[in-house]
Parts: structure tokens; sequence; C-alpha cells
């Protein structure tokens, strides 16, 4: 086995690229795989469950972990690949560079995979080794036919196109008074910097962390700037998942907030952003939200008025 290679047990989760027939899907169809996206923060159990059961579920989950968006991803994508074999899954971590996962060997360690799992980090990083290679192709190829795709944090953030980079053009403002010690103190355009992200999700805008961290400005930046409109803040421990029907639902302990501008009223171009009718969705656990009609269900109220999980 290659050096870049971490192994486990004695499984393999190779062979060719070749779609099993289980998961054949019809061309020009949605995906028919999952995308199960982690705001970052520690990961109650319960997450961890989910994406295994969505994997096809203990003793059937075989799951491949790329954690390259972390300095510390060898051993920490091992750590991952250890919790998830302790549910009951088959995993294995992955930490490869660009040229690696350009190669056919790393790319074929995929054909079997029902999960695929990205470590946090910095996105860029799991960018960097990710876009434009065979590896890349393979997870797109897993996705469109019934893989789960997951990840946390950086892991999340990598999903969508255009990608987060949690690089800011303008740290502090440039108006008096400037703080260059402050973050995204403004909602502007030309600031938040943004690249290309695996493309699994395009029609969104999808950022991590969002409430525990105040993320609003940022994420509202991109929004307002286009040419996405839909952004999506995924707070820590907390997963949104999107089903192989297309529509949206929230896990976890917190919530995801949701910046629809898609038929807002814009101001027109300069500095600061502005518009009208930007609408806003906070979405607790056990919500869902179909981003084809911008309709949302919440969970039903219980005793107390506390929100049914």
């Amino acid at each position: 086995m290659p050096r870049y290679l971490i192994p486990f047990c004695a499984l393999a989760l190779g062979g060719s690229l070749t779609t099993t027939p289980a998961l054949a899907q019809s061309p020009g169809a949605r995906p028919a795989g999952t995308l199960f996206m982690v705001g970052g923060g520690p990961q109650p159990d319960s997450l961890v469950r989910e994406f295994i059961q969505l994997a096809g579920g203990a003793g059937r989950a075989r799951i491949v972990v790329f954690a390259m968006a972390s300095q510390a991803g060898l051993t920490g994508g091992q750590e991952k690949a250890e919790q998830l074999n302790g549910f009951g899954a088959r995993a294995r971590n992955v930490y490869v560079t660009h040229d690696q996962a350009d190669t056919d060997s790393v790319a074929a360690l995929l054909a079997d995979a029902t999960g695929i799992w990205f470590g946090g980090g910095d996105q860029t990083r799991l960018a960097d080794a990710l876009l434009g290679t065979k590896t890349a192709a393979a997870i797109h190829a897993r996705y469109r036919t019934g893989a789960v795709i997951g990840g946390t944090s950086a892991g999340a953030a990598i999903m969508s196109t255009p990608m987060i980079t949690g690089d800011e053009r303008r740290r502090g403002g440039d108006r008096y008074p400037a703080d260059s010690d402050a973050v995204f103190i403004t909602i502007d355009r030309d600031n938040v910097a943004t690249a290309r992200g695996l493309g699994l999700v395009t029609t969104a805008i999808v950022d991590q962390h969002f409430i525990r961290r105040k993320r609003e400005n940022r994420l509202l930046s991109l929004v307002l700037e286009g040419p996405v409109r839909l952004g999506v803040g995924i707070d820590e421990s907390t997963a949104l998942i999107v089903e192989p029907n297309g529509r949206w639902r929230t896990t976890g302990a917190s919530s995801v907030v949701i910046f629809d501008a898609r038929q807002a009223r814009l101001a027109s171009d300069g500095h600061p952003l502005g518009g009208s009718g930007i609408l806003t969705h906070i979405l607790p656990p056990g919500s869902r939200f179909d981003p084809a009609t911008g309709r949302v269900t919440l969970p039903p109220p219980v005793a107390g008025g506390r929100a049914q999980p």
C-alpha cells in the first residue's frame, strides 16, 4: 500500500471506478447522493450515527476520510476514521497531495465507498489538494450515483462554489474609525474572498461556525454581491442535509440560518451593499427548506413553546 495511505484492519475499499448496479442513475437526473454539511465544533454522537446510517448503516458503510484541510490531518483523519469505525462503519483515512490525488490508484479507492468525509481546517488547503484531480472527479461520480458526502467546518465550506476562503480584503473596514483587529465588520462588496470549491453545491454559498462566530456580515455581503443569492450559515454541532430530492433539512444541536435574496430588490452598485425583501430563515433541528420554492417547514411546537428536535 502506498505510504500516503493510512490502512485500517485488512479492509480494502478499492476496485475499479465502475458504478455499482444498486447505485446506477440515468443521465441528466439529480444526484442520487446526499450532502451532510456540519458547521464545525464538537459532533454529537447522533450526528455521527446519522452520517453512518446515510452511508449504509453500521456494518455496511464504507467511508473514505480526507483530512488534508488540516496540517495535522494525517493523525486527525486517522482519529476520525477510528471514531467512525467505533460506530460500526468501515472507514479509512486517505491523506494525499494534489499529485497523488490525480492518480488512478487513489481515485480507485472511492469506487466502492458509500460515504466520503472531509475534515476541518483550512478549506483552501483541501481545495489545493483535490481540485482538478481524478479523485475530485471520482467524488462527483460517487455523489451522482448515491454516496453520502459529508464534512465539517472547512469540509463543509468546500462543497459550494463559490467557496468562502475565510480571508478578508479590507480587514477592519475602510472608514473611520478603522479597527485592524476586527474582522468582517462591514456589509460591502469586494471584501469577502472566495475561491472555487468542489461545486457539489452551486446554487448556494455555504458558511460554517455561523451563529457561534457571528458570521452574518460576511455571508450577507456575498449574497448581496452575487451572483449566487442564496446563503447558508450552519452553526456548530449542527448539520444541513441536502437530500436526493434537492430539499434541505437540519439536524443536530443548533440552527441553520438562510439568507435568500433571490427575489430581493437590491441597491445599485456601490458601497456599502443594501437591499430590501431579503428573506431570513432560522431553522432549528427538524426544519426543512425547499430551495426550489423557498418553502420552510418548521418542526411542530411542543409544551412550553420549544420546538420538537
